[in-house]
């Protein structure tokens, strides 16, 4: 395996490991606001995402595996896998459009 891929793996278990400290941060998650918390801050809802609010529900809402009790443990399980899952699909996309670049510049 290559020595900067090995180490951009390792970096990103070590970051994926450290996920679940986000659990103990005090107040609300920057960015992640339904429809009610966008009207609290803003006064209203802007059109746009108001209009397309109800075609997206998240897989895993606030972190949660589905059958598992609301423990420290068990939520930390919940970012752990949404870690490895956006890293994994993050990467998965990266060394795609490294492939297609690589590709354009062989022709």
């Amino acid at each position: 395996m290559d020595k900067n891929l090995k180490t951009i793996l390792i970096a990103l278990a070590i970051l994926v490991v450290l996920t679940p400290l986000g659990l103990l941060a005090t107040g609300e998650t920057f960015g992640e606001w339904g429809n009610e918390e966008l009207k609290e801050k803003l006064g209203y809802v802007p059109p746009g995402i108001e209009s397309l609010s109800s075609l997206w529900s998240a897989p895993m809402p606030d972190y949660t595996v589905p059958g598992l009790e609301n423990s420290f443990a068990e939520s930390a399980v919940g970012y752990i896998i949404t870690a490895i899952i956006g890293g994994g699909l993050s990467l998965g996309a990266l060394y795609l459009i490294g492939k297609l670049m690589a590709s354009d510049k062989t022709e």
